[in-house]
């Protein structure tokens, strides 16, 4: 489609992302009911203008949950790891210990036609790609937490090449660069 801009999930193991000098680093058990606890106790000290009314607790939220539900499996002897940076920005990389995220490839074709679809006019083509279900998805997954992502995370991206270690970054165009 002309015009159309799809963003995708990329996979370059030596991005920038993931150069964690400076950056300050947590690890946490696998513990699923204590995602919020995690997440908040990394943006205690986050400036408030980043905190955007909750939106950036959810994603990083978002991103531990994926770690510890798909990649770790819930195994509270598997760690999640975290290196973060909230200055001027927000730059998180976060890593798990399972097998990485296998369907990403397919993830970013449904995507792709989910775009295509919405920017055509075709709204009962993209009422179809409303969820993404994978081989291993649950009832609670759709793909939707992705979907945010992509366009909450406005410097980028990028998973390493086992898929299982994520960097993303947020710039805030509010004079805080």
């Amino acid at each position: 489609m002309k015009g159309l801009i799809v963003r995708k999930l990329i996979v370059d193991e030596h991005n920038e992302l993931f150069d964690a000098q400076g950056m300050k680093y947590r690890e946490f058990p696998s513990n699923f009911s204590r995602i919020r606890d995690y997440s908040e106790s990394i943006l205690t000290h986050c400036p408030r203008e980043f905190l955007e009314g909750g939106l950036l607790d959810q994603q990083l939220s978002e991103i531990i949950k994926n770690g510890i539900k798909h990649g770790n499996k819930c195994d509270p002897s598997k760690k999640i790891r975290i290196w973060y940076d909230l200055r001027k920005r927000v730059r998180l990389i976060v890593e798990d210990e399972g097998p990485g995220f296998v369907e990403l490839e397919e993830w970013n074709r449904f995507y792709s036609r989910r775009q295509e679809a919405l920017a055509a006019g075709d709204f009962e083509g993209f009422l179809e790609l409303a969820k993404y279900r994978g081989a291993h998805s649950d009832e609670h997954d759709g793909g939707n937490s992705l979907i945010a992502a992509l366009e909450y995370w406005n410097g980028g991206m990028v998973f390493n090449g086992k898929k299982n270690k994520i960097g993303v970054v947020r710039w805030f165009t509010n004079g805080s660069q």
